[in-house]
Protein backbone atom coordinates (compact mmCIF):
# COMPACT_ATOMS: atom_id res chain seq x y z
CA UNK A 1 0.00 0.00 0.00
CA UNK A 2 1.67 3.47 -1.08
CA UNK A 3 1.07 5.63 1.88
CA UNK A 4 1.47 9.67 2.34
CA UNK A 5 5.27 9.14 3.47
CA UNK A 6 6.07 7.40 0.27
CA UNK A 7 4.09 9.54 -2.16
CA UNK A 8 6.10 12.93 -0.13
CA UNK A 9 9.35 10.92 -0.76
CA UNK A 10 8.53 10.23 -4.57
CA UNK A 11 7.38 14.39 -5.09
CA UNK A 12 10.38 15.68 -3.07
CA UNK A 13 13.44 13.78 -5.33
CA UNK A 14 11.33 15.11 -8.03
CA UNK A 15 11.75 18.86 -7.28
CA UNK A 16 15.13 18.11 -5.92
CA UNK A 17 16.04 16.89 -9.79
CA UNK A 18 13.97 19.40 -11.43
CA UNK A 19 16.17 21.97 -9.59
CA UNK A 20 19.77 20.54 -10.09
CA UNK A 21 18.96 20.35 -13.65
CA UNK A 22 18.49 24.25 -13.48
CA UNK A 23 21.32 25.04 -11.89
CA UNK A 24 23.13 23.54 -14.35
CA UNK A 25 21.01 25.30 -16.94
CA UNK A 26 21.64 28.57 -15.75
CA UNK A 27 25.02 27.89 -14.85
CA UNK A 28 25.57 27.06 -18.46
CA UNK A 29 23.62 30.42 -19.42
CA UNK A 30 25.77 32.39 -17.31
CA UNK A 31 28.96 31.11 -18.57
CA UNK A 32 27.19 31.82 -22.15
CA UNK A 33 26.20 35.67 -21.16
CA UNK A 34 29.62 36.79 -19.99
CA UNK A 35 31.39 34.66 -23.21
CA UNK A 36 28.47 37.50 -25.47
CA UNK A 37 29.06 40.49 -22.92
CA UNK A 38 32.85 40.11 -24.10
CA UNK A 39 32.08 40.47 -27.29
CA UNK A 40 30.81 43.61 -29.63
CA UNK A 41 28.88 41.39 -31.78
CA UNK A 42 25.10 42.95 -32.18
CA UNK A 43 23.14 39.50 -33.20
CA UNK A 44 24.60 36.87 -30.89
CA UNK A 45 23.00 39.81 -28.23
CA UNK A 46 19.93 39.84 -29.49
CA UNK A 47 19.92 36.18 -29.55
CA UNK A 48 21.41 35.95 -25.68
CA UNK A 49 17.78 38.15 -25.18
CA UNK A 50 15.75 35.87 -26.65
CA UNK A 51 17.79 33.09 -25.01
CA UNK A 52 17.68 34.67 -22.02
CA UNK A 53 13.40 35.36 -22.37
CA UNK A 54 12.82 31.80 -23.21
CA UNK A 55 14.39 30.25 -20.67
CA UNK A 56 12.64 32.64 -18.29
CA UNK A 57 8.74 30.85 -19.45
CA UNK A 58 10.16 27.55 -19.45
CA UNK A 59 11.63 27.83 -16.37
CA UNK A 60 7.97 29.53 -14.94
CA UNK A 61 6.21 26.85 -17.14
CA UNK A 62 8.24 24.23 -14.44
CA UNK A 63 7.59 25.91 -11.01
CA UNK A 64 3.92 25.97 -12.09
CA UNK A 65 4.59 21.92 -12.40
CA UNK A 66 6.22 21.39 -9.78
CA UNK A 67 3.35 23.05 -7.18
CA UNK A 68 1.00 21.28 -9.74
CA UNK A 69 2.58 17.82 -8.45
CA UNK A 70 3.19 18.82 -5.10
CA UNK A 71 -0.58 19.37 -5.00
CA UNK A 72 -1.21 16.29 -6.49
CA UNK A 73 0.56 14.19 -3.83
CA UNK A 74 -0.87 16.53 -1.27
CA UNK A 75 -5.00 15.28 -2.41
CA UNK A 76 -3.44 11.33 -3.54
CA UNK A 77 -2.02 11.55 0.56
CA UNK A 78 -5.60 12.65 1.77
CA UNK A 79 -7.22 10.39 -0.30
CA UNK A 80 -5.37 7.69 0.91
CA UNK A 81 -6.00 8.97 4.50
CA UNK A 82 -9.65 9.15 4.29
CA UNK A 83 -9.93 5.67 2.88
CA UNK A 84 -8.01 4.26 5.72
CA UNK A 85 -10.02 6.30 8.12
CA UNK A 86 -13.36 5.09 6.41
CA UNK A 87 -12.07 1.44 6.22
CA UNK A 88 -11.11 1.52 10.34
CA UNK A 89 -14.96 3.52 10.97
CA UNK A 90 -16.35 0.71 8.99
CA UNK A 91 -14.32 -2.29 10.91
CA UNK A 92 -15.81 -0.06 14.15
CA UNK A 93 -19.37 -0.53 12.69
CA UNK A 94 -18.93 -4.15 12.54
CA UNK A 95 -17.99 -4.77 16.01
CA UNK A 96 -20.43 -2.69 17.19
CA UNK A 97 -22.99 -4.69 14.83
CA UNK A 98 -21.35 -7.82 16.20
CA UNK A 99 -21.51 -7.01 19.69
CA UNK A 100 -25.20 -5.37 19.58
CA UNK A 101 -26.47 -8.29 17.78
CA UNK A 102 -25.05 -11.05 19.54
CA UNK A 103 -27.08 -13.26 22.31
CA UNK A 104 -26.71 -11.93 25.91
CA UNK A 105 -25.22 -14.36 28.18
CA UNK A 106 -28.10 -17.05 29.58
CA UNK A 107 -28.56 -16.50 32.98
CA UNK A 108 -28.57 -19.94 34.85
CA UNK A 109 -31.99 -21.00 36.44
CA UNK A 110 -31.91 -21.03 40.08
CA UNK A 111 -32.42 -24.74 41.28
CA UNK A 112 -35.67 -24.80 43.09
CA UNK A 113 -36.14 -24.89 47.02
CA UNK A 114 -37.31 -28.40 48.10
CA UNK A 115 -39.74 -27.55 51.35
CA UNK A 116 -38.23 -28.78 54.44
CA UNK A 117 -39.99 -31.77 55.92
CA UNK A 118 -40.64 -30.42 59.78
CA UNK A 119 -43.04 -33.30 60.93
CA UNK A 120 -44.79 -36.39 60.07
CA UNK A 121 -43.32 -36.27 56.76
CA UNK A 122 -45.44 -32.76 56.15
CA UNK A 123 -43.53 -28.94 55.79
CA UNK A 124 -44.86 -26.44 58.04
CA UNK A 125 -47.51 -25.29 55.49
CA UNK A 126 -49.09 -28.92 54.93
CA UNK A 127 -48.92 -29.67 58.64
CA UNK A 128 -50.70 -26.50 59.71
CA UNK A 129 -52.67 -27.37 56.68
CA UNK A 130 -53.64 -30.45 58.56
CA UNK A 131 -54.56 -28.99 61.98
CA UNK A 132 -56.64 -26.41 60.46
CA UNK A 133 -58.94 -28.91 59.26
CA UNK A 134 -59.82 -29.86 62.84
CA UNK A 135 -60.31 -26.64 63.98
CA UNK A 136 -63.91 -24.75 64.38
CA UNK A 137 -64.92 -21.60 66.58
CA UNK A 138 -62.46 -19.59 68.05
CA UNK A 139 -59.59 -21.76 67.03
CA UNK A 140 -60.35 -21.67 63.42
CA UNK A 141 -57.14 -20.20 61.77
CA UNK A 142 -54.70 -21.18 64.51
CA UNK A 143 -53.05 -24.29 62.60
CA UNK A 144 -49.97 -22.68 61.86
CA UNK A 145 -49.60 -20.98 65.74
CA UNK A 146 -50.37 -24.71 66.89
CA UNK A 147 -48.03 -26.36 64.32
CA UNK A 148 -44.85 -23.90 64.59
CA UNK A 149 -44.85 -22.98 68.10
CA UNK A 150 -45.30 -27.16 69.19
CA UNK A 151 -42.52 -28.43 67.02
CA UNK A 152 -40.58 -25.09 68.90
CA UNK A 153 -40.98 -26.24 72.21
CA UNK A 154 -40.61 -30.11 71.31
CA UNK A 155 -44.03 -31.00 72.05
CA UNK A 156 -45.70 -33.52 69.49
CA UNK A 157 -48.63 -30.55 67.31
CA UNK A 158 -51.07 -33.32 67.16
CA UNK A 159 -51.18 -33.74 70.93
CA UNK A 160 -51.47 -30.06 71.91
CA UNK A 161 -54.80 -29.45 69.37
CA UNK A 162 -56.16 -32.97 70.97
CA UNK A 163 -55.49 -31.80 74.43
CA UNK A 164 -56.99 -28.22 73.27
CA UNK A 165 -60.14 -30.04 71.77
CA UNK A 166 -60.99 -32.21 74.44
CA UNK A 167 -60.42 -29.39 77.06
CA UNK A 168 -62.78 -26.55 75.26
CA UNK A 169 -65.01 -28.55 73.53
CA UNK A 170 -64.41 -26.12 70.62
CA UNK A 171 -65.20 -29.26 68.42
CA UNK A 172 -68.76 -28.33 68.78
CA UNK A 173 -68.53 -24.88 70.70
CA UNK A 174 -66.15 -23.42 72.38
CA UNK A 175 -66.42 -23.24 75.82
CA UNK A 176 -66.87 -19.22 78.03
CA UNK A 177 -63.27 -20.41 79.44
CA UNK A 178 -62.14 -19.97 75.84
CA UNK A 179 -64.40 -17.00 74.78
CA UNK A 180 -64.04 -14.99 77.96
CA UNK A 181 -60.40 -16.08 79.19
CA UNK A 182 -58.66 -17.22 76.32
CA UNK A 183 -58.03 -20.38 78.33
CA UNK A 184 -57.58 -23.47 75.88
CA UNK A 185 -56.19 -26.01 78.40
CA UNK A 186 -58.17 -26.06 81.37
CA UNK A 187 -55.40 -24.57 82.94
CA UNK A 188 -56.15 -23.81 86.69
CA UNK A 189 -54.74 -19.64 87.42
CA UNK A 190 -56.38 -16.49 88.57
CA UNK A 191 -58.06 -14.20 86.66
CA UNK A 192 -60.31 -15.76 85.38
CA UNK A 193 -62.87 -17.42 87.98
CA UNK A 194 -60.05 -20.23 89.41
CA UNK A 195 -58.48 -20.50 85.91
CA UNK A 196 -55.21 -18.78 84.08
CA UNK A 197 -56.62 -15.83 81.68
CA UNK A 198 -54.38 -14.33 78.84
CA UNK A 199 -54.99 -10.99 76.99
CA UNK A 200 -55.50 -12.53 73.92
CA UNK A 201 -56.36 -16.04 72.06
CA UNK A 202 -52.51 -16.33 70.44
CA UNK A 203 -51.14 -15.73 74.29
CA UNK A 204 -53.50 -18.38 75.26
CA UNK A 205 -52.16 -21.04 72.72
CA UNK A 206 -48.55 -20.23 73.61
CA UNK A 207 -48.86 -20.53 77.65
CA UNK A 208 -50.63 -23.68 76.93
CA UNK A 209 -48.30 -25.43 74.73
CA UNK A 210 -45.37 -23.63 76.94
CA UNK A 211 -46.99 -25.28 80.33
CA UNK A 212 -47.14 -29.20 78.20
CA UNK A 213 -43.48 -28.94 77.84
CA UNK A 214 -42.10 -27.32 81.21
CA UNK A 215 -44.49 -29.61 82.97
CA UNK A 216 -45.04 -33.05 81.18
CA UNK A 217 -42.55 -33.18 78.34
CA UNK A 218 -38.99 -32.00 79.69
CA UNK A 219 -40.30 -34.92 82.21
CA UNK A 220 -40.33 -37.41 79.75
CA UNK A 221 -44.63 -37.05 79.72
CA UNK A 222 -44.93 -37.17 76.19
CA UNK A 223 -48.16 -38.82 75.27
CA UNK A 224 -52.00 -38.93 76.72
CA UNK A 225 -51.07 -42.26 78.51
CA UNK A 226 -48.95 -40.72 80.23
CA UNK A 227 -49.99 -37.43 81.09
CA UNK A 228 -53.21 -38.50 81.90
CA UNK A 229 -52.54 -38.94 85.69
CA UNK A 230 -50.78 -36.02 86.30
CA UNK A 231 -52.97 -33.55 83.79
CA UNK A 232 -56.68 -34.88 84.77
CA UNK A 233 -58.36 -36.61 87.28
CA UNK A 234 -60.89 -38.73 84.62
CA UNK A 235 -59.05 -41.90 83.82
CA UNK A 236 -60.78 -41.67 80.54
CA UNK A 237 -58.89 -38.47 79.88
CA UNK A 238 -56.57 -39.91 77.75
CA UNK A 239 -58.97 -41.90 75.88
CA UNK A 240 -60.81 -38.96 74.31
CA UNK A 241 -57.30 -37.37 73.66
CA UNK A 242 -56.10 -40.44 71.58
CA UNK A 243 -59.36 -40.55 69.73
CA UNK A 244 -59.33 -36.53 68.78
CA UNK A 245 -55.11 -37.45 67.89
CA UNK A 246 -56.38 -39.96 65.43
CA UNK A 247 -59.07 -37.96 63.71
CA UNK A 248 -56.23 -35.19 63.06
CA UNK A 249 -53.99 -37.67 61.57
CA UNK A 250 -56.86 -38.88 59.12
CA UNK A 251 -58.49 -35.38 58.41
Amino acid sequence: MITYKTLAKIGGSEIMLKKRVLIIFLSSLLVFLISLLLTNNKNQKTMLTRMISLTTNKLSSGLIDNNLKVVEVNQSSQKIDQNETQATDQKEEEINTDENTSEPPQQEEPEPVTPEIVYDGLTMDELASKLERSMKNELSGKGYLYASYSLEKGVDPYLALAISLEETGCNWNCSNLVKSCNNVGGMIGSGCGGFSAWPTLDDGIRAFIDNIYRNYVAYGLTTADTMNPKYAENPAWSTNVNRYISRIKNN
